[in-house]
């Protein structure tokens, strides 16, 4: 393939150099030998070593520029513009070498890619972004309505607060997704938050969201702080362990503590309600979300049996911000 986009000549650099350097050695050999014998004074001789130097190394240096016009292109690319045509391989000077002619393909199907992968994902969670919200509003809308419904039975009213929390669960889960097929954090509202209120509210949805399971959340407050960064991220990543605790614990108490500087999801559960450890794909998510944006995840296990998830959070602000 190489061969065919390039009118290239397998280690013509390499020769190139080995007739410069050969060369020189050759032109040095005679000046000195006619110093030696006198045809020509050690001042002349002199300065013609130094001009056979300085000429071959600016021949050397025109050799090369095809590695030069690489290093250029690559110090101008933007990854984020789909404009290639500074990186195609034609553009190489005609007698390039074929190991320079092959780095210049691998550049420009590297890029190629590149680009591709950002364009798919710009279009990937624009897409998802509509496509899966609309009709989860949808759905959540005529669940509302259907609970207004005075002939609707017990069963019937048991059914949808059913589908109203397997809808919240869904919004969180897109939420999820989509905060990690960006490849960075633009589009996500950045701002200084404090996190007791964040949970706060956060919890509120997660007791609707477990109405009617044997499971009690609880806010331990015996620090405040403040973060600067997306309170939707922290507000998902936290609801990620919070039901990987629950799905553990399947019935007991889960316990969310704000200490100075981090957060931590803990199982309280009786001995004869201990369920085996499993960690689902919430905490995959959870992991995922806090390598993104460099808030480590510590995970432990005390007695065998009680399970913290503790969230650390480097750059942690006065609550009062």
């Amino acid at each position: 393939m190489t061969s065919r986009a390039f009118p290239t000549a397998a280690n013509a650099f390499h020769r190139r150099l080995a007739w410069i350097f050969g060369l020189q050695m050759v032109a040095v050999v005679a000046v000195c030998l006619l110093g030696m014998y006198g045809l020509a004074p050690a001042p002349l001789t002199l300065l013609l070593i130094v001009a056979i130097c300085v000429l071959t190394w600016l021949v050397t240096r025109r050799q090369w520029k095809e590695v030069r016009w690489l290093a250029r292109a690559v110090k101008k690319w933007d990854e984020h513009k789909p404009d290639l045509g500074q990186w195609q391989p034609g553009q190489l000077p005609r007698q390039a070498d074929a190991d320079v002619a092959v780095l210049a393909q691998g550049l420009y199907t590297f890029a190629s890619r590149i680009a591709g992968y950002n364009q798919r994902e710009r279009n990937f969670t624009r897409d998802a972004s509509h496509e899966l919200r609309s009709p989860l509003t949808v759905i959540k809308m005529s669940a509302d309505m259907l609970a207004d419904e005075l002939a609707l039975g017990e069963f019937g009213q048991r059914s949808v607060q059913r589908i109203k929390r397997a809808t919240r669960e869904m919004e969180a889960l897109v939420e999820a997704l989509l905060i990690l097929a960006r490849e960075s954090d633009n589009g996500l509202t950045e701002e200084d938050f404090v996190v007791n209120d964040v949970l706060e509210r956060e919890l509120i949805d997660a007791r609707e969201l477990l109405e009617g399971q044997p499971i009690t959340l609880r806010l331990d407050e015996p620090a405040r702080f403040a973060l600067h960064g997306s309170p939707r991220v922290f507000a998902v990543l936290c609801w990620q362990l919070i039901r990987n605790a629950c799905q553990q614990a399947e019935q007991g108490t889960v316990v969310i503590t704000v200490l100075p500087g981090a957060v931590t999801v803990t199982n309280a559960m009786e001995a004869d309600t201990y369920k085996a450890d499993r960690h689902g794909f919430e905490l995959a998510i959870a992991q995922r979300i806090s390598e993104r944006f460099a808030w480590p995840l510590e995970l432990q296990t005390r007695d065998g049996k009680q399970h913290i998830a503790r969230i650390r959070f480097p750059k942690p602000l006065p609550a009062n911000v």
